[in-house]
Order: structure tokens, then sequence, then C-alpha cells
């Protein structure tokens, strides 16, 4: 990780993808999950007072994260001028899911809320490079209940547009946890919309459900 202090009250932070794996924290779940809520970010915190002095205590944070095409991610935190007033507190205990397995990075499952969401996803995608929808060997699109699954197999970990992909995904859906034992549970009582190639559908092909 690379630690620049702008200014007094603003640092920017670059974090790199090797970063996150010398951590063992799983891709899927830092991409789905509010940046602020994981336990690299009170690491990155505690490494950028010691580095560059950036003391956060009291104060309000304000967070833009953007990701680069280059596989990094970069991180501009700015420090509200008026501190909080200090009262006494409890630190809360913040959580990220780690990499357990090689599967847990080549299986996903994301929860569209509606259909106009992963329509919206599409047409996301569709402006991007061809490679993007090659992501995963399989993409199939369940309707399980009242909310769309998107279930990503066999995902190829090099593609080069990996973290652009992700950074589209999270915009439109949720990342869902325990993903090879939901994605028998979608075989057995989901229902099928897409069999085949659920990323390479264009609204042509797609009749909304």
């Amino acid at each position: 990780m690379k630690f620049e202090k702008i200014n007094d009250d603003k640092i920017r932070i670059t974090l790199t993808s090797k970063d996150l794996q010398d951590k063992s924290i799983d891709f899927h779940t830092f991409m789905a999950n509010p940046i602020e809520s994981q336990e690299l970010f009170l690491d990155m915190l505690d490494e950028a007072e010691e580095k560059v002095g950036f003391d956060v205590k009291d104060y309000n944070l304000r967070i833009e994260a953007v990701v680069m095409g280059d596989e990094s991610f970069i991180l501009t935190i700015t420090r509200v001028t008026a501190p909080k007033v200090a009262t006494p507190k409890i630190k809360k205990k913040f959580t990220a899911k780690r990499k357990n397995t090689d599967i847990n990075s080549s299986h996903a499952i994301y929860c569209f809320n509606t259909f106009d969401d992963y329509c919206n996803f599409l047409e996301a995608i569709n402006s991007c490079s061809s490679s993007i929808h090659s992501i995963a060997k399989n993409a199939v699109l369940y309707k399980y209940r009242s909310c769309y699954y998107l279930v990503l197999s066999n995902i190829n970990l090099n593609n080069p547009n990996k973290l652009t992909f992700y950074s589209y995904i999270t915009e439109f859906a949720r990342y869902t946890n325990n993903s090879n034992l939901f994605a028998c549970k979608l075989k057995e009582v989901g229902n099928v919309v897409i069999r085949n190639n659920a990323l390479k559908f264009t609204f042509g092909n797609i009749a909304k459900k």
C-alpha cells in the first residue's frame, strides 16, 4: 500500500489486488461491501497514522474510492475539519469475509432486486471491452422469490477487465455469501431466466420478466 498526505485533512491510499491477497481478503467481498465496514479499512487507518501522521480520532471521514485500469484502488480519505464532540463510545467490531479456498474466488452469486437492475447492468457492461463478457465460463440468471440471482462459475481471475466488471456489478447488485450452497438451492427451487451466456445477452434477446 502507498500512502500520500495531500494536506492536513486529506490522504490518498493506493491499494493493489496483491495487497488484498497478502491480507487474505476475498476480492468479491471487498468489492461488494462498503469499504468503511471492513477490517482492512481500520488497518489502513492505523497504518496511515503511523506513516503520515493522519489521526482520525473523533473526526468524521469522507471516503472516495476509484477503481483503476491497472488493477489498483485509489482511496481518498478526507477528515472533516470540525471534530465530533468527544463522547464515551465502544469501539465497533468490523469484519471482512476471508478467502478460504480457490473455489470461493472462482464462483460468485450476485443478487439483483429487480430485472430492470439486471438489464441496466447489462447495458453498462455492453459499452466495455468484449473480454468483460467472458469473465466467467458459465453465467446463469435465476429468479428466486422476488429477486434475480446471477450465478457465475469458473471465473477467469486473470481477465484484464476483472476490476471493471466488479465495479459495475456492485453498482446494481449485492454479493451473496455461501455461493456454492446457495447455487445448489437455486438449481433446485429457482426458475431459470437465462440459462447460457447470461452476460452476453442483448436487449433484443431479453423479454422482461
